[in-house]
């Protein structure tokens, strides 16, 4: 990757590209200059007379994203370097840049991110071949196909991709379509957040930026809307040089480039994103120094203006009316002619997809109050109203449920008008649109959370459903307006941008020659403040304005568009609404909402869009580096080995015993391991087992319970006792048998009881604490003072078999009787031996 890029961008290439961004910084820096003045004018002049759009009726949280994050996850990302998919884990800050971790342990422990990427002027897709459509307009004379890309290849076809004209292109895929539709839903809002990167609340210093931009564009002969008006400032004037330098660069260096086609568009991204990064670095640094410089003469102009601003107001009717005058007839003629056919068409087409997006955004947020309520009234108390009321107070900002808003107006098509009126795409109407979206969505439900708040004091049950209900239906009326009001503001402005450029274009280069003369009418000391070009936009603006407020008007009285009437206007009607608190309300901490996260106080931001937890599939590896994914979920050894299906051995039943050939039960020596065959085999070596026989009590209920220990040997443990019962007539047998267990015991000291095995259909009940006076640990670990103790206590095992002093516990143990056979002597054998098989009374898997 460095040699492609260090042999088409050497140094004297490079310095080529730093000239070219000066020249056009400059250019740009006394149209900044300019503009600058007549911003900070119209700033003041706006402070001094007032006025301004109807009140709002709802709140307005300043800082909606405090303390918060949208998303983090884990996804598969292609590496450039060397063309391998990684696993990486993803983390969306309120900043809305994606950066991407190793793993989720390198971001917990605050290491720093492999990258971080602000989505300001990407474009996030799902589609191969919408991708390939774009990337052949990279270099010239190229086409690719689908099935020409073979440094995508992936185990998956859910992609996504982050495509920038200019920088680099990113790439990542997931397991299943529901993890992409989430993961789009994120990247879009990314998308749409970032490219929205222009404070609105900044008076002097967003507008003369905005201004700066678009006479430079004109200057150059580019009318109307830009795409790549995206992100802050620095960003968008690297897009701007950009725009000259892509092509020239192109020219000269696309033919250049050598390989298959896939390998020369991959080196030209390379290259692309590396004088995109160069140019970026130059503009950020060029912009703050001219910021700064503007700056410092702020104070000198602020004071001359507001010193001489009624001459400075009067000098500026004067002139405009002169030019009013000069190019009415031609303007009103563009206008009747060309124009206001096209008005009604403009304005439906904006009208129709808006006017859903809002209605779906006022259906999400009744639902969701609706959601509170039921979920309040069922559950009852304050408790569930806080913990329900944490999950909608970042409802604007959740990409996933808003999307469905999000989408009525991505349907917006202007086909047909954009040829005519010079509209690159509708994309700049579309995120417009969303943004407005997303704030009233944020409006609607901080209001509900302060009116919620203000009258809870002392309520609960079915009252507090009740006030539940006002407050929802409070929020409901001033959304209404609301967004009536918000939405014609919308409509004006995108007409005005689609119209207005047209006309420019039209008109300007008949009076260009002519307005030069009116620069002789101004001040000098007020041709800082007044401006001709200026002033030639606002006489077109005005002459447009009449005609674009009357067909809005006119719009609104259509029901279908839900619409107020601009004579129906509410002011006042909740005076008490904006003396509410400002303070954002934590939901969970006052009313409980968030009891798991108490203990951890703000060291973890709390994020608006929950995991993924695919259905039906195990989730990533904690803390890997993946190459490829997984074909299946593949278990581990002893995981594969415990699904194989085994046969269950039978139960061994009284029936059974009887029919069983006697034999000794002799200790015999361990014979050495060998190589097993079998499964069963493997689980020999690795759980060995040791039958142990204990006899009942002379009762004949319970059976003797020693406090003897038998030993046993790390990783060991008792898995369950087996306790089978026979009835052997005469007390010989009884005797005999407990001869024969105490040689037993003897020789199998020191071996440790690990398994004990049913050989009944009785299910076993767990064993008690106190049936045991050792009371062993489940997790197999002992205390020093128990093992010393446990020492001293150890008595020999015949001891209390013959004493009989204590019995085992019912809980413990489950004795399944069995009927008395009529068992002859001939039958029992002769031999010592035969007689303690037969009288067998626990037999103990170990």
């Amino acid at each position: 990757m460095g040699d492609v890029v260090s042999t088409h961008l050497d140094e004297g290439r490079r310095e080529v590209i730093s000239a070219h961004t000066r020249q056009v910084m400059a250019e740009f820096g006394k149209v900044y200059e300019q503009q600058y003045a007549v911003a900070l004018f119209n700033s003041v002049r706006f402070e001094i007379e007032g006025g301004g759009s109807a009140q709002s009726q709802l709140l307005h949280r300043k800082d909606p994203l405090q303390d918060k994050s949208i998303f983090s996850g884990d996804l598969f990302q292609y590496l450039e370097e060397n063309k391998k998919w990684r696993n990486r884990f993803i983390y969306v800050a309120d900043s809305y840049n994606i950066s991407y971790y190793e793993n989720k342990l390198a971001h917990d422990r605050g290491l720093h991110p492999k990258g971080v990427i602000n989505c300001a002027g990407y474009k996030a897709l799902t589609s191969m071949d919408e991708y390939l459509e774009l990337l052949n307009s990279c270099l010239p004379d190229t086409k690719a196909k689908a099935g020409n890309s073979p440094f995508l290849k992936c185990a998956s076809s859910y992609l996504l991709i982050l495509w920038h004209p200019y920088a680099r292109h990113h790439y990542f895929y997931v397991r299943t379509e529901k993890e992409q539709k989430k993961w789009l839903a994120v990247f879009q809002d990314c998308v749409r957040h970032t490219n929205n990167g222009l404070s609105e609340e900044n008076k002097v210093l967003t507008p003369a930026f905005t201004d700066s931009v678009r006479l430079y564009r004109q200057a150059k002969g580019h009318y109307g809307t830009w795409d790549m008006m995206c992100g802050d400032p620095p960003r968008i004037l690297a897009n701007l040089v950009m725009e000259t330098l892509h092509q020239d660069l192109r020219t000269l260096i696309g033919p250049r480039l050598k390989g298959k086609l896939q390998q020369r568009q991959r080196d030209w991204m390379l290259i692309s994103d590396a004088v995109y990064r160069q140019v970026l670095a130059q503009t950020r640094v060029q912009y703050e120094g001219l910021v700064q410089t503007c700056e410092a003469k702020r104070p000198r102009l602020d004071a001359s203006l507001r010193t001489d601003m009624d001459q400075i107001i009067t000098s500026k009717e004067h002139i405009s009316g002169r030019i009013r005058a000069l190019v009415h007839l031609r303007a009103e003629q563009l206008l009747r002619s060309n124009v206001q056919p096209y008005i009604t068409s403009i304005l439906e087409a904006l009208m129709e997809p808006a006017s859903r997006g809002f209605s779906e955004v006022r259906e999400v947020l009744f639902r969701e109050m609706v959601e509170v309520s039921k979920n309040t009234l069922n559950d009852g108390g304050t408790e569930a109203l806080g913990k329900h009321m944490e999950k909608i107070s970042m409802l604007a900002f959740h990409p996933v449920k808003m999307q469905s808003c999000y989408e009525k107006m991505e349907q917006l098509s202007l086909e047909g008008l954009q040829q005519r009126f010079e509209v690159s795409s509708p994309s700049v109407f579309i995120q417009r649109a969303q943004i407005l979206m997303r704030e009233q969505m944020d409006n609607a439900v901080y209001t509900f959370e302060q009116l919620l708040h203000q009258s809870l004091e002392g309520q609960s049950g079915e009252q507090l459903y009740k006030i539940i209900q006002r407050c929802q239906d409070r929020v409901l009326k001033k959304y209404d307006y609301d967004s009536s009001t918000v939405r014609k503001k919308f409509f004006r402005e995108a007409l005005l941008q689609v119209i207005i450029p047209y006309m420019l274009k039209q008109l300007y280069p008949v009076y260009s020659t002519e307005l030069p003369k009116f620069k002789e009418l101004i001040f000098e000391d007020f041709s800082r403040f007044i401006l001709v070009e200026n002033m030639f936009e606002e006489v077109v603006l005005q002459s447009v304005t009449k005609d674009i407020m009357m067909a809005v008007k006119e719009a609104a009285v259509q029901r279908k568009h839900n619409l107020y009437r601009d004579s129906i206007v509410l002011t006042n009607s909740d005076p008490n609404l904006h003396l509410l608190g400002e303070n954002p309300i934590d939901w969970a901490q006052q009313y409980g909402g968030r009891e798991e996260q108490a203990g951890l106080g703000n060291r973890k931001r709390r994020q608006v869009v929950s995991m993924i937890v695919p259905e039906g599939m195990a989730p990533l590896p904690y803390g890997s580096c993946l190459e490829v994914p997984g074909v299946e979920e593949i278990p581990e050894e002893n995981e594969a080995q415990m699904s194989e299906e085994v046969p269950e051995k039978p139960l061994r039943t009284l029936e059974y015993l009887h029919q069983q050939p006697l034999s000794p039960t002799k200790s015999t020596a361990p014979k050495e391991p060998g190589s097993p065959d079998s499964v069963d085999g493997i689980r020999e070596l690795i759980n060995p087992v040791l039958e142990i026989v204990l006899p009942l009590s002379e009762e004949g209920d319970d059976p003797v319970l020693t406090n003897g220990m038998v030993h046993l040997e790390e990783g060991q443990e008792i898995k369950a006792i087996t306790t089978v019962t026979e009835v052997l007539p005469g007390d010989t047998a009884v005797e005999r048998a407990i001869q024969e267990l105490d040689i037993a015991v003897e020789e199998d000291d020191g071996e440790r009881l690990v398994e004990c095995t049913v050989d009944s259909d009785v299910e076993l009940v767990p064993p008690s604490a106190y049936s045991s006076p050792r009371h062993h640990d489940d997790s197999g670990f002992q205390s020093p003072t128990n093992e010393h103790r446990e020492e001293e206590e150890t008595q020999p095992l015949k001891e209390e078999l013959r004493a009989g002093e204590e019995t085992v516990d019912p809980e413990q143990v489950m004795v399944t009787l069995g009927q008395e056979d009529n068992v002859s002597n001939d039958e029992m054998g002769e031999t010592k031996e035969d007689i303690a098989e037969d009288d067998s009374d626990v037999v103990s898997e170990i």
